[in-house]
């Protein structure tokens, strides 16, 4: 996953999907894994031309009914989680406020921060599409920052506009193959295997996120695995 603009318009997919792998579980439980995005400050943006920047353009849009995507492979064991690579590639997203079909809402021309939940199951009473995660020693939440994006209902870069046509799975109709390529197209030919990397989620990453931790996981008990 790399820090892109993020397109949409009444729903997309997110493209590229987040992957991580999952280490540390216990084998034995069962866990959920769930993703939300939640904004990275409170401010709107605009994209400055001239400058290739993107720029504060005011206050955020008044905040959004919160969504949760619980992985469809959920409620899975330990074991299952680590030996795959987990993709919310199904995930969708929408700028439609009123939308009923459990697509995480967001606001255009704002910053998002995507986060990834482990929830061990005897922790999950309250875990629901239309509520905040819940919280306890047996939920623990990762954010990476290289997976920060804005989103927008149109691409203001022509560069990242051919990329994601060319290497979005979901954008056939925009292709052409018989075109002839330009310079830009040859570049990206270079990127014809490229796939997201994977992170894995490890207790290396609490170490890196102590100010984040402090808040999500108030207890002493850092531990990883996910155990009473």
């Amino acid at each position: 996953f790399i820090s892109t603009p993020c397109c949409f318009f009444h729903f997309r997919r997110m493209f590229p999907a987040m992957r991580v792998k999952i280490a540390g579980l216990d084998p034995h439980q069962q866990y959920y894994i769930a993703m939300d995005i939640v904004p990275v400050d409170n401010k709107r943006y605009r994209y400055v031309y001239h400058s290739s920047k993107w720029m504060v353009a005011g206050n955020a849009d008044s905040p959004v009914p919160p969504r949760v995507y619980i992985h469809p492979d959920s409620l899975a064991s330990g074991d299952t989680w680590m030996r795959q690579v987990v993709s919310f590639d199904k995930l969708k997203l929408t700028n439609n406020e009123l939308d009923d079909q459990g697509h995480i809402i967001l606001h255009s021309m704002h910053k998002y921060q995507p986060r990834v939940h482990v929830i061990r199951k005897d922790f999950s009473s309250d875990l629901s599409p239309n509520k905040p995660v819940p919280s306890g020693e047996g939920v623990k939440t990762f954010s990476f920052p290289e997976t920060v994006f804005t989103t927008v209902t149109a691409y203001q870069n022509q560069q990242i506009t051919r990329l994601k046509i060319d290497r979005n799975p979901f954008a056939k109709g925009f292709r052409d193959s018989g075109r002839n390529r330009t310079g830009l197209e040859a570049i990206m030919e270079t990127y014809a295997f490229w796939r997201p990397p994977v992170r894995t989620l490890t207790f290396e990453d609490f170490t890196n996120m102590q100010k984040q931790q402090d808040t999500l996981f108030p207890s002493s008990d850092q531990r990883f695995p996910l155990q009473r």
